[in-house]
């Protein structure tokens, strides 16, 4: 089943559930990958279950999909079979020899008891890329603990500047509002498998991928995180303010809040004089970034006088016409309806073979020469296992049926 994506020549291998590693098989099938989804008979992915919201069908009876589901799963087909069966990890080694990429999500050595280790496939098929996705990686001394979304963000130091400070209403550490270390992790996999593929080309060898959550939550603490290894000073919770530029945050107005994302002197510059403060772009205290760091406090407190005068609205038109980087805080519904969003394709349809045309949230990669192709829609359980075991592994009708009896395949 060759696509004509950029990776309509790879083959991906897919045993993860919940949200980084189906991430990443959904952004290579987005880019025209084959991707075949191994999923449990009977539960199959456990997102299936996270719900409501679930998919209905047209008498509003639930197709086994929830809204979770179908946010990660699109462009792939799904084999319904049982890994701790003999004849399941057949069929699973049998088909990962076929593939270019194996994507997985067991605790550490979790797959060694079932013969789908890394060290196993290699020799099976030297040119696999095995991509695994832990909590905290293949070794230390956390390496055995399972680690999830919410976990990692504690641990990785990410919730302890989100949120406002202790002592202010409201105030404490709090997680982001998606599960933002699994997406993140997510991109780093597709990164990193797309590496090793373009290596294979010189190499002729695949190599295993060990990507664990608390790493990548570490590394993406970005500017924070160099803010203390240079500064010595721990980061602290600051709410919606930046540690390091200044104005650049939320500012309330006449019907609401705004945001401001001013970050160099010459936007300030050009902000001062919107509002009618030209002068604040030659005082000493504000007219350059280490001055208004300094004096932060003050001339937050000189912003949010003036711009409780006006409408979210009307400062936004306002200050756009100043060139001046503003906008509203909008709720998910206001995103949707937003002309940008629409314009750009964000909101999409699938044909669900329940359930009719299903919503859902399109791929951010715009590629001129080989878009994203939205071929399938996020299959239900073992609806291809019949397809795809006939098509790469030649099994029969009758052999199909055997298997099902013996309770290896849905």
């Amino acid at each position: 089943m060759m696509a004509a994506g950029a990776l309509g020549h790879i083959r991906v291998l897919d045993l993860s559930r919940v949200l980084a590693g189906p991430w990443a098989g959904q952004t290579l099938g987005d880019l025209g990958a084959e991707v075949i989804k191994i999923e449990r008979p009977g539960a199959g992915d456990d997102t299936r279950a996270w719900g409501p919201p679930f998919v209905q069908d047209a008498d509003g009876h639930p197709t086994g999909e929830s809204a979770y589901y179908m946010c990660a799963n699109r462009n792939k087909q799904s084999v319904a079979v049982d890994i701790t069966r003999p004849e399941g990890q057949r069929i699973v080694r049998d088909l990962a020899a076929q593939c270019d990429v194996l994507i997985e999500n067991f605790k550490t050595g979790g797959l060694a008891q079932y013969g789908l280790d890394y060290d196993s496939m290699a020799r099976l098929n030297p040119r696999l890329v095995y991509c695994s996705i832990t909590g905290f990686g293949h070794d230390g001394p956390y390496a055995h603990r399972a680690g999830y979304d919410f976990l990692i963000q504690g641990m990785g130091g990410l919730m302890s500047i989100t949120g406002k400070p202790d002592g202010e209403p409201g105030g404490g550490p709090v997680k982001v509002g998606v599960a933002l270390t699994d997406i993140l992790t997510g991109l780093y996999a597709s990164t990193a498998i797309l590496a090793a593929l373009q290596a294979r080309e010189h190499t002729g060898r695949g190599q295993h991928i060990d990507l664990a959550l608390l790493d990548v939550q570490v590394a993406c603490l970005a500017n924070q995180g160099m803010n203390y290894l240079y500064g010595g000073t721990v980061p602290a919770r600051m709410g919606n303010a930046h540690p390091n530029t200044v104005p650049y945050q939320d500012f309330p107005t006449a019907d609401g809040h705004m945001i401001l994302a001013i970050g160099n002197d010459g936007q300030f510059a050009r902000f001062a004089h919107a509002i009618g403060e030209a002068g604040w772009a030659q005082d000493g205290r504000f007219a350059t970034n280490a001055a208004r760091l300094e004096h932060r406090v003050e001339l937050v407190a000189m912003i949010r006088e003036r711009t409780m005068g006006r409408t979210t609205k009307d400062w936004i038109a306002l200050l756009e016409q100043h060139a001046v980087p503003c906008g509203p805080i909008n709720t998910v519904r206001d995103v949707f309806d937003d002309p940008q969003v629409q314009a750009r394709g964000m909101q999409r349809t699938m044909a669900h073979p329940q359930a009719g045309d299903v919503p859902i949230v399109a791929s951010p990669l715009r590629l001129s020469g080989t878009p994203v192709d939205y071929r399938l829609p996020p299959p239900q359980i073992g609806q291809h296992t019949d397809e795809v075991l006939a098509r790469h592994l030649g099994i029969d009708a009758q052999q199909l049926e055997q298997l099902k009896h013996m309770g290896v395949l849905a």
